[in-house]
């Protein structure tokens, strides 16, 4: 049997974290990241069903008032106008729409809803100048399969001083992770600590600000 490696950083010092009646979790020694193995995720069919259950929309302030977690300290610290991105905007895209209506210009970019690479996550301009001011990802990095990949290439497309604003729930100890309801959606399978982001950003020799318990925004410097 292959030796399992971490999908964000690719050690393979890992070890069991815990287990329940659907799947077991490993943990990363190396950046702490909480993992589902590759035997255990979804299919992309039932992943997909599971998302066309969600109703988020633009026109439900409840949801709405949910992104203000991660629209508030973002719009913060942008001047307008910029360009953004959307990585991961699902059906009904809405933080976008809140960037929108401050100024800003924002790309959407879905695997399964709005699934155009040109001009997005593979553009680059014709100066080989990096496209973005800001890139978004809300209630996203949990369902990555390849944490590490997916992120070191919105990296990529960040300009100089340009923010990644990432929003998800934190693992914080074994106790409460073995209580937690976050973990029980199966389309979750990739769990960020402050750790892991403290990984990423030193990887990237980037500026780290935690807002919350879900929201994290890392500038490139």
């Amino acid at each position: 049997m292959r030796e399992p490696s971490c999908p964000l950083c690719k050690s393979t010092q890992v070890t069991p974290y815990f287990e329940d009646r659907w799947r077991p979790y490993l943990q990363c020694s190396c950046c702490q990241l909480v993992f589902v193995p590759t035997e255990y995720h979804l299919s992309l069919k039932l992943e997909k069903a599971e998302y066309d259950l969600h109703q988020n929309s633009p026109q439900d302030p409840n949801y709405r008032r949910f992104l203000r977690r991660l629209y508030e300290p973002l719009e913060a610290v942008l001047s307008v106008p910029t360009r953004g991105l959307d990585f991961g905007c699902g059906p009904g895209p809405t933080l976008s729409l809140m960037l929108t209506e401050a100024g800003h210009k924002v790309d959407l970019y879905d695997p399964f809803y709005n699934n155009q690479l040109e001009g997005v996550l593979d553009h680059q301009d014709s100066a080989d100048q990096p496209p973005y001011d800001f890139i978004t990802a809300s209630e996203v990095v949990e369902h990555l399969r390849a944490p590490g990949m997916e992120l070191e290439r919105l990296w990529s497309l960040l300009k100089p001083n340009g923010i990644l604003g990432i929003m998800t729930k934190r693992v914080r100890n074994l106790e409460s992770f073995s209580k937690w309801h976050y973990k029980n959606d199966r389309t979750h399978i990739s769990f960020f600590s402050a750790n892991s982001f403290q990984w990423l950003a030193n990887k990237w020799s980037a500026c780290l600000d935690f807002h919350g318990e879900d929201v994290v925004l890392i500038r490139k410097t």
